[in-house]
């Protein structure tokens, strides 16, 4: 009998959680953040008495630690924002730059999972088409820039690039939107395979026809100065320029206002939240799934040619896994464009961070990410099980009406 009600009582405790307020929804991640950090301890206890080092941090009856717990979650966040309780500190250090960063690029991968989402749609492909809109971004940017030289190249080059980057990553994620809508095909398994096509295709074209001959990676010419994103405020070395971080955020604000005050928007979640109702009202389905995921990929394209233009300054295969990242973005932002920008900032102080942990202590990369990614694991669960309950919810709403519906035809 316990059993039986177990799955009425799961239903119902992932029903409650979706209808929790965004100050209960704070609690929780702050909650899950501390857990998280207690079992990440308990990992580094255990794994630091088992370890062999020459500094032990601690010897405890014959046995030594060799890592200290409280410093690497020091290093991990505050060394990510550059030691803001050590004297002296200011915005402008260079590893609050490599945070800010890491988080103008996820931004846009997390905005572009979270527009695909709010249309029912799951977007695995943000990656490949990061690919396309960074490789369509520098070719597109290396071929006009000897027309377009000094700061006047500069205000053409890089609304440019950023177009292209769109068009490319827009385009390719037409792909399974066209699949989806006209085909019935799984997004989930198409944009996974191109994901892997965009790579691939990426590194022939460059080897065989936009390599730089002078270079032994696969990559392409270097962008001319003027056609990447000025550094203004900080330090060029950083490879992070503010226009960048607030480009970004206007997109933030813009892809809000998109959802959540137009009719497209409107169209977009509600065939998101019922397909068949949406149809009933006049959406064409079909249109809509085309539509979101070309502006997902668009979405995904400009962090791909942010990553050409502000990071790395040409294309080079092996780009980082942003578009993944993206996923847990917009989990952990509840698919909200405004709470990309935040999650966003919490992925860049863990990427950041963990860089500064593995300079900064003994603590080996391996056990670096499994800290990492129990933060993200514990921060994000809630946000999914919510989720789910917000299904669960939507489904329960349904069953009334549907039994009306069916009382009115007998």
């Amino acid at each position: 009998m316990n059993g039986d009600r177990l799955p009425d009582r799961v239903r119902t405790a992932l029903i409650d959680l979706s209808r929790t307020s965004a100050g209960e929804r704070l609690l929780i991640a702050l909650a899950s953040l501390a857990l998280a950090m207690l079992v990440g301890m308990v990992i580094m206890f255990v794994s630091g008495f088992i370890a062999t080092c020459r500094s032990p941090v601690l010897t405890v009856g014959g046995q030594t630690l060799c890592y200290d717990p409280f410093l690497v979650y020091d290093r991990l966040f505050l060394g990510a924002l550059g030691d803001p309780l050590a004297g002296g500190w200011s915005p402008l250090n260079p590893q609050f730059a490599v945070t800010l960063r890491e988080t103008t690029v996820l931004i846009f991968t997390g905005l572009s999972v979270a527009l695909a989402f709010r249309a029912g749609l799951f977007n695995i492909g943000t990656q490949g088409q990061l690919v396309v809109g960074a490789l369509a971004s520098a070719l597109v940017v290396l071929w006009a820039a000897p027309a377009l030289p000094g700061v006047a190249g500069t205000a053409v080059l890089i609304p440019l690039g950023l177009l292209s980057g769109a068009l490319g990553g827009g385009l390719y994620g037409a792909i399974p939107g066209v699949l989806k809508a006209y085909a019935d095909a799984n997004e989930v398994i198409t944009t996974i395979m191109l994901n892997f096509v965009a790579a691939l295709v990426a590194q022939y074209l460059v080897t065989a026809h936009f390599g730089d001959p002078e270079s032994q990676a696969i990559q392409t010419r270097t962008l001319p100065d003027n056609a990447r994103f000025p550094s203004l405020l900080f330090d060029p070395r950083t490879d992070f320029a503010l226009l960048a971080l607030l480009i970004a955020l206007v997109f933030v604000g813009g892809v809000y206002y998109l959802l959540e005050h137009t009719s497209f928007g409107y169209d977009l979640r509600t065939a998101g939240l019922q397909a068949k109702a949406a149809e009933y009202g006049g959406v064409n389905s079909a249109r809509t799934i085309v539509a979101s995921m070309t502006l997902s990929g668009a979405l995904g394209g400009i962090g791909g040619a942010m990553y050409v233009m502000m990071i790395l300054g040409k294309f080079q295969t092996g780009v980082p896994d942003y578009g993944f990242d993206g996923i847990t973005v917009s989990i952990l932002a509840g698919n909200n464009p405004l709470g990309a920008a935040a999650a966003a900032l919490l992925f860049g102080v863990l990427k950041s961070g963990s860089t500064v942990v593995s300079f900064a202590t003994d603590v080996p990369p391996q056990l670096v990410g499994v800290l990492r990614g129990l933060i993200i694991l514990f921060v994000a669960m809630p946000e999914f099980f919510r989720l789910i309950g917000k299904r669960l919810a939507r489904a329960e709403d349904r069953e009334p009406a549907a039994a009306a519906g069916g009382g009115d035809d007998d």
